[in-house]
């Protein structure tokens, strides 16, 4: 559990601390955090790794949408792809299913986006697949030093 605990230790460090929820339940895919949290699907935060030539770049947008790569192309400059699983654990620290969008292994730009404003609070993953953080986007914004944006269709 050491990239839970890296998250633990990041959040408690924030002013104020923010709380991380570990459950019994799988939490791998928004609609599986969804079901465990008694939320929507949209209301989690997925967190979505994407490279491309020359960067990688970290997307965290609403459980219920999909990535647009046209517009990530426009932000990023460059054609992205989803990461590769290896390649998401070697940028982030952490394993798919539990990718948590700040506590990473490398500094990397963080896309924030607009779909995630719908709902007042956000789930985040918090680096298993049976955890999650209770987040406003503000605050996401706030502790990534993400970039707010649409990427998504």
């Amino acid at each position: 559990m050491e990239a839970l605990k890296r998250v633990k230790d990041f959040l408690s460090k924030q002013n104020p601390p923010v709380e991380v929820i570990v459950l019994n339940a799988d939490t791998s895919t928004a609609p599986l955090a969804a079901k465990a949290l008694g939320v929507e699907v949209g209301a989690i935060a997925k967190t979505i790794v994407a490279v491309g030539k020359s960067k990688a770049v970290l997307v965290v947008a609403a459980g219920d949408v999909k990535l647009d790569f046209k517009k990530l192309k426009e932000i990023t400059g460059e054609k992205m792809r989803l990461a590769r699983a290896e390649e998401v654990e070697e940028l982030t620290g952490f394993k798919p299913g539990g990718v948590c969008p700040f506590a990473l292994e490398k500094p990397l730009l963080v896309l924030i986006d607009e779909s995630l404003e719908r709902f007042p609070l956000v789930y985040a993953a918090a680096g298993s697949p049976n955890s999650a953080v209770p987040i406003t986007v503000p605050r996401l914004l706030e502790i990534t030093g993400g970039q707010k944006c649409r990427v998504t269709e």
